[in-house]
């Protein structure tokens, strides 16, 4: 094609509607091209190779340079069809130098606020868009189900209300005002669909999921976002019954792009197609691999090179149609239409990357939720450490491994995390504030602070099992814990016993989370429990700051002690927890997952099924150590009675009740009144009782204030044994209070009538 005849095709006339480009450059288009459309490449390997042989559609893991070096090599092709470029921007723009790095999913899911949500998403988009990406891997709508999951800290918690809520906040933080917006990213909602439904918590195992189950907890989230307009979905790595998600033509076809009418793009994960074949062992080679993907509606297939022949080679031997490649391709060219990419490739900017990167005002937002995300589990008094007539405390020891470690306060998908291999130093130091740099900075004047280390957590050795995967990927090293060190707890119990006050900053590192790295264990590990109990044995009092990817079990020697728990926080993580320790903030933070008491109570999520022999194992209790909602201040609320307008009501009316709110202390507050939803007797099993609503009241010193809740009664719903969604006419509670512990919900009886 000539250059005047290229200039004249329809398809580059931004005038005409988006679905007749669509079709005449797809009439344009020979096999090959259509099937490199499909493939998304690791812009780590061979540019060239990637854009002129196989036809790129998309590329991942890149710089600058390389999408520069990409796009010119796209104009050099013979339809000049851009590329999307994507990148796994999670909680910030994960992997450019110097970006804002937010705290993780977890810790932003503990601020329970939707707009403080979309707003960091949105911050995020501006910051990645300006670096010529595209597409964010991004938010993630997996329920949390078994703690030794490595991928916990990705997920928003274990409710799907709540997730619900927060991924939607994302969608449109990310998307903005459409993809016209030149500072709007695709978002990704993943990973569709049980992914955390593990055995044993082990990454990636089959998730023994039936379709009811499915439909009960697993898709709603994915469904609100759908319909939402979220851009695309990512599918996740496990079989449910037998069937990998890649191929599960049930969920793809008939739910999602049936039932719920969803036209967006779907993209494996990373290598789904190669894994049916070396993994799980489900096509016999890549010919029938890219057969089945193809076929089940993916659009975009992540990282399988060997796509490209074996789809070839389907469609030579008659196993594929043409037209099966035609639809996907229609999908991944109809999203570039969108974004204007074949007019405006949005390549990285200078002048916009200087001007959006880390501004004052990222900052600030980051603080802002840092703050919001911290969550006060326990306190006997000794929090906040303030000065009280000059007798408060004025030596404070900050000792423990993650007090002054700055690249694991920002969690997986970040920096040094080990994803990318050109931020091998991580994040620069100067952006990140430690607990240890919040506390000196901001200790009132005369106060003394002090440090020690006190403990190593791990060390790392080879995976005897070898450095790589089949697929060539290389296999994280294995763990060692660390051994308790007598000079390190020497110098800490030496600190300690010259100190008012202990904050003991202890938890996990990132090689103990993400993608493969499942614990076995919920305990700290290394040499923190024995620096914990030496701690303890001083005296002094201790505070335990748990910076963890995910709730873990404490020894028993500080389970009394001040806790406030804080999920990888952020650049601003440390400030924030000075901060609050200070008492210069209030704690707001609610939890999104519930703690265990020990790791033999997996699962612990606390919408469990009623039903079982007890309410105990016959050696240890079920009873969670911290459960979802749970979350204390530095003052006391007291809850009045609980009141409804009727208690009679039917499937199209609304619940409406109110309660009275006391601050009995003497700081102010902000209470999270949680409102959930307990149906008395169902035609099939179902959870004892489901957060609906909840309400976030502010209160000064003394303040009373009566509380309005309302609920529709159509979201009093249950999947039945057909799997429909439905109310079911009779006896309902609604519960209301801090938490979702029993003790402390009050109850009101309605009926609903039909």
């Amino acid at each position: 094609m000539s250059l005047a005849e290229l200039r004249a095709a329809p398809y580059l006339d931004p005038s005409l509607p988006v679905p007749h480009r669509v079709t005449d450059l797809i009439g344009r288009m020979t096999l090959p091209e259509k099937v490199g459309q499909m493939m998304q490449f690791d812009a780590r390997e061979d540019l060239e190779h990637i854009v002129r042989d196989r036809h790129a559609g998309s590329i991942l893991h890149t710089s600058p340079d390389k999408v520069h070096r990409a796009a010119a090599l796209t104009a050099q092709t013979r339809l000049r069809i851009p590329l999307i470029v994507a990148e796994d921007c999670i909680h910030g723009h994960s992997f450019w130098e110097g970006a804002t790095i937010y705290p993780t999913q977890l810790g932003m899911a503990a601020t329970w606020d939707v707009e403080l949500i979309e707003r960091v998403a949105r911050a995020t988009a501006v910051e990645v868009a300006a670096t010529g990406i595209h597409w964010t891997f991004s938010p993630v709508l997996c329920i949390a189900r078994d703690l030794r999951w490595g991928r916990i800290d990705e997920t928003f918690g274990e409710d799907p209300f709540l997730i619900g809520e927060l991924a939607s906040a994302m969608v449109r933080g990310y998307q903005g005002r459409g993809l016209t917006d030149e500072t709007a990213v695709l978002a990704t909602a993943k990973h569709f669909a049980g992914y955390s439904e593990t055995q044993g918590g082990r990454d990636a195992s089959e998730a023994d999921i039936s379709r009811r189950k499915l439909r009960s907890w697993f898709l709603p989230p994915f469904e609100r976002v759908a319909r939402a307009g979220c851009a695309a979905f990512m599918l996740g790595y496990q079989t449910t019954d037998g069937i990998p998600i890649t191929v599960n033509e049930w969920l793809l076809d008939e739910v999602l792009r049936g039932e719920w009418g969803y036209t967006g793009t779907l993209i494996t994960d990373w290598d789904n197609v190669g894994r049916m074949v070396w993994e799980q062992k489900i096509q016999p080679d890549y010919l029938h691999a890219a057969a089945a993907a193809v076929r089940a509606g993916n659009d975009m297939i992540m990282t399988t090179p060997a796509f490209f022949d074996g789809a070839l080679e389907a469609i030579a031997s008659g196993l594929l149609d043409e037209a099966d490649v035609d639809r996907a391709v229609a999908r991944i060219l109809r999203v570039k239409f969108e974004l204007g990419l074949f007019e405006n490739p949005r390549l990285p900017d200078a002048t916009r990357i200087s001007a959006v990167i880390a501004t004052p005002a990222h900052t600030a937002l980051n603080l802002d939720v840092a703050r919001r995300s911290l969550v006060l589990l326990r306190n006997d008094g000794t929090l906040p450490l303030e000065s009280d007539g000059g007798r408060g405390p004025r030596r404070i020891a900050v000792v423990g491994p993650l007090a002054d470690d700055a690249q694991t306060q920002l969690g997986d998908w970040a920096g040094s995390s080990g994803q990318v291999d050109w931020l091998t130093q991580g994040h620069p130091r100067s952006q990140i504030t430690t607990v240890l740099d919040g506390l000196r900075d901001l200790a009132p004047e005369g106060w003394t602070v002090t440090s020690a280390r006190g403990a190593d957590i791990l060390t790392l050795a080879d995976d005897p099992a070898g450095s790589h995967f089949p697929d060539g990927q290389p296999r994280p090293q294995i763990v060692v814990p660390a051994a308790a060190d007598a000079d390190l707890i020497a110098e800490a119990v030496s600190i300690a016993r010259a100190a008012d006050v202990v904050v003991a900053v202890v938890g996990d590192r990132i090689e103990l989370v993400g993608e493969g790295r499942s614990t076995a264990t919920l305990e700290v590990i290394g040499g923190q429990r024995a620096l914990l109990e030496a701690l303890v044995a001083t005296g002094t009092p201790v505070v335990v700051v748990l910076m963890a990817s995910k709730p873990l079990v404490l020894p028993d020697a500080v389970r009394d002690a001040p806790l406030v728990w804080v999920a990888n926080p952020g650049m601003q993580g440390g400030r924030a927890i000075a901060e609050l320790l200070l008492g210069q903030i209030e704690p707001h933070g609610r939890l999104p997952i519930s703690f265990a008491e020990h790791v033999g109570q997996q699962p612990t999520y606390y919408n469990q099924i009623r039903g079982q022999h007890g309410d105990r194992y016959a050696d240890l209790t079920q009873r969670p150590a911290h459960v979802f909602g749970e979350g204390l201040s530095y003052t006391t609320v007291e809850y009045g009675p609980l009141v409804l307008e009727t208690r009679e009501v039917g499937v199209e009316d609304t619940v409406r009740a109110r309660i009275t709110l006391r601050n009995t202390g003497g700081r102010p507050v902000e209470e999270l009144v949680q409102v959930y939803v307990r149906d008395a007797v169902t035609s099939a099993s179902w959870a004892d009782k489901e957060l609906k609503a909840y309400r976030r009241v502010t209160l000064a010193p003394g303040e009373e204030r009566t509380v309005d809740l309302d609920l529709a009664v159509h979201d009093c719903t249950i999947v039945n044994a057909r799997g429909e969604r439905t109310v079911e006419p009779g006896a309902f509670d609604l519960l209301v209070g801090p938490s979702s512990r029993d003790e402390v919900l009050q109850a009101a009886p309605f009926t609903v009538v039909s």
